[in-house]
């Protein structure tokens, strides 16, 4: 059995969460270490992951002491694109959820205005108001 380690940062612009985990952990850069194994009888290399680990940062008050925890690759996958995506909504200056809030209503409310303008192409009758 042939396993490669592959080492990569990910860094979080927002805080986040990981399935699995009861605490938000905060935005910063984060390292990843990634075991694969080679699949063996076929006719290419392709290898298929069996462990990720992420490295937390040290709490305060507790420096030194870090944590290294077992994850799911996918789940790690989904915590990155909703952070790459929330990082294009803007905050309040104090970080509050308000402002981000706000434009999530905003955005529901064009979605569904865009949704109206796609029924009236199928055949939804809307009556002017």
């Amino acid at each position: 059995m042939t396993i490669r380690t592959s080492k990569k940062t990910v860094t979080f612009r927002r805080p986040f969460v990981l399935g699995g985990l009861d605490e938000v952990l905060p935005a910063g850069t984060y390292s990843v270490e990634t075991d694969e194994e080679l699949l063996e009888g076929i006719s290419f290399p392709a290898y298929r992951r069996m462990l990720t680990l992420i490295h937390l940062h040290a709490k305060p008050g507790h420096p030194g002491l870090t944590q290294t925890l077992t994850i799911d690759p996918n789940e790690l996958d989904a915590a990155l694109k909703r952070d790459q995506a929330l990082a294009e909504i803007p905050v309040g200056r104090n970080g509050s959820q308000k402002t981000l809030k706000g434009t999530r209503e905003s955005r529901r409310e064009e979605a569904d205005r865009q949704a109206i303008e796609r029924g009236e192409d199928e055949g939804m009758i809307v009556h002017p108001g």
